[in-house]
């Protein structure tokens, strides 16, 4: 079983950023973790981050192509989730069983941060947990593709 884990904008400045928000863990370091993890389920992982909108919805069509062939993405759009059409037209075009994931709490955050468009065409969402929201979401995408 293969799983993308794919993370937007700003990802890149973890450990920096907001450390109130986002807390201190750099995106190696999730990256890292989250690997662990898919080695202890038997699970190949391929992370992928980018500030780009259009980068980021090519490694969601990639996903499905004979290079890469992912059973599944686990995806933090960041800043994308409540503006990019395009990522959520291209979780639902691929058709590859999606989960969404936030570090901190997006329903008690700011109002804009609260509507998500990417989550509605994702079989679900986790968020508020920081590295655990990833942690959830692999094992909860791992639990689905193996009904």
């Amino acid at each position: 079983m293969k799983i993308l884990v794919i993370n937007g904008p700003n990802i890149n400045l973890l450990g920096t950023r907001e450390p109130e928000i986002y807390g201190t863990l750099t995106l190696d370091k999730i990256n890292e973790e989250i690997k662990k993890l898919g080695n202890e389920l038997g699970v190949e992982i391929i992370t992928f981050q980018s500030n780009i909108e259009g980068e980021i919805v090519n490694a969601i069509q990639k996903a499905k192509s004979p290079d890469w062939n992912c059973d599944g993405i686990v995806v933090n759009p960041a800043a994308y989730t409540h503006t990019s059409v395009a990522i959520r037209d291209a979780i639902s075009a691929v058709a590859i069983p999606t989960v969404e994931i936030h570090i901190s709490n997006i329903h008690a955050r700011e109002e804009f941060r609260k509507n998500s468009l990417t989550a509605p065409v994702c079989i679900g969402q986790i968020c508020g947990f920081g590295l655990d929201s990833y942690k959830l979401g692999l094992r909860g995408l791992v639990n689905y593709l193996q009904l």
